[in-house]
This record gives C-alpha cells, sequence and structure tokens, in this order.
C-alpha cells in the first residue's frame, strides 16, 4: 500500500500541490500536517509511520517533507528500512528500496543540511551588518529614557503602586522592575 504524507510549515500554505502529486503516485492514504518541519513533535507523520505496515511505501512530495534537518530525516529512513517499509521521494524521484535509492537519500539529506546552514550563516551575518549600521531589529522598547524618568518621579513620590505607575508610561510593571531592580525600596535609598 501506498502512504502519502503532506506537511506544510503554516496554515497560510496549502497542501493542494503535494495531494495532487501523491494522488497521482497512487497513494490510498494521505496524511496532512501543518506544522513546521524542524519541530520534533509531528503527530501526523507519527500517525502515518505508525500505520504503515512492512511491504508498504511512504510517498512523500519531497525528503524536505519529511524533517529540516539531516538527522530526521535520515533517523526516519533508517525506521522505515528496519520495518521494511520503503520511501519514495516524489520530487527527487528517489526510492529507498534499494542500496542506490537509500544513498542518494543520504545526500539529499546532507545537501539539504548544509542549505539550510548556509541560510542560517547567511541571515546571521545579514544582522551583524545591519547592527554595524547602526539599524537594531526587534520590538521598539517600551520604556525609553524620558518614560524611565517620570517613572522614577512618580515612584519617588510614594502614591501609586508600581504598576499604577506602569499604566501610567505606557509598560507593563516587569519592564518597570527590570528597569528598577529593587523597585521602590532603591528608589527611597537614592533620595536619601
Amino acid at each position: 500500500m501506498k502512504i502519502g504524507f503532506s506537511r506544510v510549515s503554516t496554515s497560510s500554505q496549502d497542501h493542494a500541490l503535494q495531494i495532487d502529486a501523491l494522488e497521482k503516485a497512487g497513494c490510498e492514504r494521505i496524511f496532512l500536517e501543518t506544522v513546521s518541519g524542524t519541530r520534533i513533535d509531528r503527530p501526523e507523520l507519527a500517525k502515518a509511520l505508525e500505520f504503515a505496515r512492512p511491504g508498504d511505501v511512504l510517498c512523500v512530495f519531497a525528503l524536505s517533507r519529511l524533517g529540516r534537518n539531516m538527522r530526521q530525516i535520515i533517523d526516519i529512513v533508517d525506521d522505515l528500512n528496519s520495518r521494511e517499509i520503503g520511501l519514495h521521494s516524489l520530487t527527487e524521484n528517489i526510492e529507498t528500496s534499494s542500496p542506490t535509492g537509500r544513498l542518494w537519500v543520504n545526500m539529499l539529506a546532507a545537501l539539504n543540511q548544509a542549505e539550510t546552514d548556509i541560510l542560517k550563516l547567511r541571515t546571521r551575518h545579514g544582522l551583524a551588518a545591519a547592527r554595524a549600521r547602526g539599524r537594531v531589529g526587534g520590538r521598539p522598547r517600551s520604556l525609553d529614557d524620558q518614560k524611565l524618568r517620570v517613572a522614577k518621579a512618580l515612584i519617588a513620590e510614594g502614591t501609586l503602586t508600581v504598576a499604577e505607575v506602569a499604566g501610567q508610561v505606557g509598560c507593563a510593571p516587569a519592564t518597570l522592575y527590570r528597569a528598577l531592580p529593587g523597585g521602590r525600596t532603591a528608589m527611597g535609598e537614592q533620595r536619601v
């Protein structure tokens, strides 16, 4: 029996292309998963692997649908081989029923891993270059220097709680506590 497995990373992506290819390949049962390939807990993949019996073939649109790193893909292929279940990757046209097919799976998994590593490296270099030019990514600070001065003054008055002061300056109480280690007590000691 041919069993299909389709995975997309986000709900905004569509399974249609993969489903069409898996149906054309003759898959009688198709498992659909919407989760990142980097996640270890992939319930639909686990169901597909549990459903497969010796002599069956697990079909995927591409090896990258099984996992995002080499270790994940190789572990799955090894598990399938030990259970006498084949793997057929439609895009790469690879079947693991032969030693040559298993070799190609390992080589493509290694290339896939290298591509992922290079992408991460480029991203790190790009972020470092942006920081060197003074560009800082991420969420804007909710407590700038002016708001911090106002918060210190309000806390020093002693009429408002830290939560109320945080509401006045537009940040969370935890943000104030991080900016003012020791809270009200530290503010009182600074006034002396």
